[in-house]
């Protein structure tokens, strides 16, 4: 059995698609998984069972990475193409059934619209696949949880200014937070690159104390340290969506982009949107208060 599994470019986009394939993999054990994604998002399949291998898009002029992506594809013969992102591919290639994601935005949770196109209602929740040099490696840097003393990880960054809470929140968060469990620890998780780190920046300032769980890990090493963390608080980005994978309780806050698609999916979820018109409320009127509130009523669920 030869899968071919066409997903997202975008991390939180590809973190939600792995409810979908780990059911693949759970209905054909012995299935040779390819996986065509684009670079962000490669590291998320390293540990997956199956993989055969990971064909990385990366976006060429007039589209040459759907070329590139035909040419490594054709010379198989495919038992099954899955493709989430509606390209014309899997109707150029040789392949058994095909499973094909129509294009452009509609209504309602991405990940039901993933589920369906399998046929799978309810959706199956996103999940990571970890190893044990993950686990032991996010166990050297997260501290171990106790009961009274969660790990909390934030999450102050996004792949668009106008989805970030403003950095300034966090402190007086950490304050209200702290006011209930005084032997919380907050874990700052931001990814890769300059912005990442220019917006995490403020806030491992502002919180001396936590721990700099950020910029210099693989995907399956943040994942492994957010499922250490009692909650996670943070923007809507592909690190929210990975926490909700990890199985962390996890709070999304939403702005402008849509909680009605993209809130996090997972056993326990919730999300806080600013107030205004869904998908054009500005982030800065989120409230402290609000946040709080929220997200002390997850840590009562799993602290009590």
């Amino acid at each position: 059995m030869r899968i071919l599994f066409i997903t997202a470019t975008r991390l939180g986009d590809a973190v939600l698609s792995t409810g979908i394939l780990n059911t693949l993999i759970q209905q054909w054990p012995d299935a040779r998984i390819t996986v065509a994604c684009g670079p962000v998002a490669a590291g998320l399949f390293s540990h997956m069972p199956g993989l055969e291998r990971v064909l990385v898009m990366r976006k060429r002029p007039y589209d040459q990475h759907w070329l590139e992506l035909w040419r490594a594809c054709v010379p198989t013969r495919w038992d099954m193409t899955v493709d989430l992102r509606g390209s014309v591919i899997s109707f150029l290639l040789r392949s058994g059934r095909r499973f094909v994601m129509r294009g452009g935005r509609r209504p309602g949770r991405r990940v039901g619209h993933l589920g369906a196109l399998l046929g799978l209602s309810p959706a199956p929740h996103p999940t990571v696949w970890l190893n044990d040099a993950d686990r032991l490696h996010a166990g050297q840097v997260i501290p171990a949880p106790s009961r009274g003393a969660p790990v909390i990880a934030l999450g102050p960054t996004a792949n668009w200014h106008g989805k970030v809470w403003p950095t300034h929140n966090y402190l007086p968060l950490w304050q209200r937070i702290t006011a209930d469990y005084p032997r919380a620890r907050a874990a700052i998780v931001y990814g890769p690159g300059a912005q990442e780190a220019e917006l995490a920046r403020p806030v491992l300032h502002a919180l001396p104390n936590a721990v700099d769980a950020g910029g210099r890990f693989s995907l399956t090493q943040t994942a492994a340290m957010l499922a250490r963390c009692a909650l996670y608080i943070g923007n809507d980005s592909g690190l929210m969506h990975l926490a909700a994978a990890a199985g962390t309780p996890t709070l999304g806050l939403f702005g402008p982009s849509r909680a009605s698609e993209y809130a996090p999916t997972g056993a326990l979820t919730r999300w806080v949107e600013a107030p205004g018109p869904e998908g054009h409320a500005p982030i800065a009127g989120l409230s402290v208060e609000c946040v709080a509130n929220a997200a002390l009523a997850l840590l009562h669920q799993t602290q009590a």
